[in-house]
């Protein structure tokens, strides 16, 4: 059948090309992206706005049984990557899209609930204070939600988080569509006047500054699944900015097999809610994966959802080390491994074809995203 024959191609593209042994360095590998493209727009009604907000997702269905999952027809792929965009006016559109390959891109070539658990042994978490740290990169691009998630500066007026953030996979979250987006910002002491610092008016708190939300996208496959079936693949979303941040962002990367990352480990920082108003840094190594997820016992809290999961490596068309945003975290699963019960955090990994979806959403030219 052509459509199975083509989404077959399409996780062919996925295939990285591993740097010699005689390189040292982790190195970013090269992969063929495909092309994402819109191909109609309709107008639907407006959302209601009624759901709860939840800052974590349960699932029961682990590594065997996300690898054990059919792969999805090439219809069922479009579908999944199909997008609603919602407005700060209240407005929401649906977008279909179309996938191909390009074969002249010249670019080198997927039980039962209990208490939940996601402190795994020795508390590893660590908050991170002081502006000199707070405000300078990485740890710069991890910005707080109003709906009380976590999210990631990918570009100068977006931000990657998590899907179950602003949808519950049936509506819209209460808060979406006045949705904010906050800053960590020194708090002056009284009678300070911003360049002019002296010693003595140096910043001692942070706050935070809010910045609106223009526009939300969110991919049918979170919006149409559940998270414990395929939903959870499709657990992620971009948001636009009304203006500027005028920060150093983290670009986002197509999610190399783990056994490539550097020592096999991974890295996010996220305002979990058991530390109020802390920025909380942690990593760990990857445990399992799967074609479309990372599971990991990364300590977490709720509230570190939507954090941008990253690891850094050396880009050899650049001649320097660079870090990237290979995934999102998503939230905690339970799973009956052969009778013995297994605990997970997981998150999202960033795809060829998500890669692709993102990078449009935030260019605008797929010529602009043919390397991941």
């Amino acid at each position: 059948m052509a459509g199975l024959s083509t989404l077959i191609l399409l996780l062919c593209a996925a295939k990285d090309v591993v740097p010699s042994s005689s390189h040292w360095k982790p190195t970013w590998p090269s992969y063929r992206v495909p092309v994402i493209l819109p191909q109609s727009t309709l107008n639907l009604d407006k959302p209601q706005f009624d759901a709860e907000a939840k800052l974590e997702v349960v699932s029961p269905c682990g590594p065997a049984c996300h690898k054990s999952s059919p792969l999805p027809t090439y219809e069922e792929v479009k579908n999944y990557l199909s997008y609603e965009t919602l407005y700060a006016n209240g407005s929401l559109t649906e977008t279909e899209v179309g996938i191909y390959i390009l074969s002249n891109s010249g670019d080198g070539s997927r039980g039962k609930s209990r208490t939940k658990r996601q402190i795994y042994g020795y508390d590893s978490r660590f908050s991170i204070f002081g502006k000199d740290f707070l405000l300078n990169y990485p740890f710069s691009t991890s910005v707080k939600l109003s709906t009380g998630c976590t999210g990631t500066l990918v570009a100068e007026k977006h931000v990657l988080t998590a899907a179950h953030c602003i949808h519950d996979g049936k509506s819209y979250v209460k808060g979406a569509q006045k949705l904010r987006v906050g800053f960590l910002k020194p708090k002056l002491k009284d009678g300070s006047k911003g360049a002019n610092i002296t010693n003595s008016a140096m910043p001692e708190k942070m706050k935070f500054q809010w910045i609106r939300v223009k526009r939300t996208h969110v991919p049918k496959g979170w919006i149409k699944g559940n998270a414990n079936d395929i939903g959870m693949d499709y657990d992620y979303a971009l948001l636009e900015l009304k203006k500027p941040h005028k920060r150093k962002f983290m670009k986002i990367g197509v999610s190399p097999p783990a056994r490539h990352l550097p020592g096999g480990r991974i890295h996010f920082s996220g305002y979990d809610n058991d530390r109020p108003g802390n920025l909380v840094y942690r990593f760990c190594d990857v445990k399992d994966e799967t074609y479309d997820l990372l599971y990991q016992q990364c300590d977490a809290q709720p509230g570190a959802s939507g954090s941008g999961v990253y690891v850094r490596m050396w880009k050899r068309q650049n001649h320097k080390w660079e870090r990237k945003i290979i995934g999102i975290f998503s939230g905690h699963q339970w799973v009956d491994m052969n009778g013995t019960p297994q605990d997970f955090n997981v998150a999202v990994r960033i795809t060829p074809l998500k890669y692709a979806q993102i990078c449009y959403w935030i260019k605008g030219n797929y010529l602009d995203c043919r390397e991941g």
